[in-house]
């Protein structure tokens, strides 16, 4: 079993706060590390999709409060909303006398659907994390190449051999299609839901042109738009954010969709292993958006993360703006020697850029000129933990 590294800081929060909520897509890993907190502490784990365990909690109060003592693990919560107000009487009663920290574990396949029931009745209870799937800081000495063409679910990457990881994404994908995506509200059929995600494997990373996709799926804008916030709620696909501040320019305004696993991208576009990869034309798209993800994975908590483009080509890949005011340009390169253009260095002093980097295949760290430093994607990502233990 992989170490997570948010190992600690969960524990942390849970010797804070009464209730602590885990979020990730399935198969992310936030079971085993659920699991890895009871057994430090005890407690029970309840798995809210199953029946038995449903039944437990016919009356939660009753059924929960008899175990204040422990930690009660709630698997899947987002099944059951109702749980929520119960949540809250058994917390403030347990602070009366004492019970301040450690009461539940919360873990949720789903972000705003979650976040929206849990807010309005845990507000001052609850601390929230999100669980990424594997990234390059967590797999030792195990090759980034073969992390980007599996993806981070655990499962995924850990599999005997290429084949055997594409079977397991090839399932977790079906379960998403023909389960998930129904039980949160999907009407489309399981064949146009993968039409939908393949056209999105296909255009990865690129600007949305809800238009262009809607009319190849034969579908209307607007069933288009709530099957991308479905996804993006079920923290499958990211909507990258264009840069919005005022720099007298015309900005490319729509933002930039990809699909946030690397391997599920392969996977739809029936990538098995990294020769082929190397030959595919989305292979630039997808390491960028690949490097993306693990760098959004160690940024400091309440980062705002973007992209610019300006309609005469300048271009930044990803600006990550920190919650001190600081902003950093960050350009992702696949090569050994990267070369940044004038538009670069152009749109890093439209946007006041404070540090500018080049992210690159190597892993050594050098000054570029003029400015910017290339780096390794694992010494970015390191820079960017300790910026979020000194914050």
């Amino acid at each position: 079993m992989i170490a997570r590294r948010l190992s600690n800081r969960l524990k942390e929060l849970l010797q804070r706060f009464p209730a602590v909520v885990l979020l990730g897509p399935r198969q992310a890993g936030k079971t085993t590390l659920a699991r890895s907190c009871l057994a430090d502490t005890g407690g029970i784990y309840l798995d809210l999709e199953s029946q038995r365990d449903l039944r437990k909690l016919s009356d939660p109060e009753d059924y929960l409060s008899q175990r204040e003592n422990q930690l009660v693990v709630l698997d899947e919560v987002q099944r059951a909303p109702d749980l929520f107000p119960s949540l809250r009487g058994l917390i403030d009663d347990g602070r009366s006398r004492g019970l301040r920290a450690g009461r539940f574990l919360l873990l949720g396949s789903a972000s705003l659907e979650l976040i929206q029931q849990s807010s309005e009745t845990l507000a001052g209870r609850i601390a929230y994390l999100e669980l990424h799937p594997l990234d390059a800081t967590e797999i030792g000495d195990s090759p980034v190449e073969q992390l980007w063409l599996r993806g981070g679910f655990p499962d995924s990457f850990l599999a005997d051999t290429d084949p055997r990881s594409s079977e397991y994404r090839d399932f977790l994908i079906r379960s998403y299609l023909e389960r998930d995506l129904p039980l949160f509200g999907s009407r489309l059929a399981s064949g146009k839901l993968r039409n939908l995600w393949t056209m999105l494997a296909h255009t990865q990373g690129g600007v949305a042109n809800i238009a262009s996709l809607a009319r190849n799926l034969e579908i209307d804008g607007r069933t288009l738009n709530a099957h991308l916030d479905l996804l993006e709620n079920l923290l499958l696909v990211r909507k990258l954010k264009p840069w919005h501040a005022n720099t007298g320019k015309r900005l490319v305004k729509s933002p930039k969709l990809y699909i946030r696993d690397s391997g599920l991208v392969h996977e739809l576009l029936g990538i098995g292993n990294l020769e082929t990869l190397a030959g595919h034309p989305i292979v630039g798209a997808s390491w960028e958006s690949f490097v993306i993800e693990n760098l959004l994975a160690c940024a400091p908590a309440r980062t705002e993360a973007y992209f610019y483009r300006t309609s005469a080509g300048a271009e930044i890949d990803l600006i990550l703006k920190f919650r001190t005011g600081e902003t950093w340009a960050i350009e992702i390169k696949r090569g050994l020697s990267p070369v940044l253009t004038s538009g670069f260095y152009s749109a890093t002093e439209d946007i006041a850029a404070d540090k500018s980097y080049v992210v690159y295949g190597g892993e050594e760290t050098y000054r570029l000129k003029p400015g910017a430093e290339a780096i390794g994607l694992k010494s970015l990502q390191t820079l960017l933990l300790e910026r979020e233990q000194g914050e």
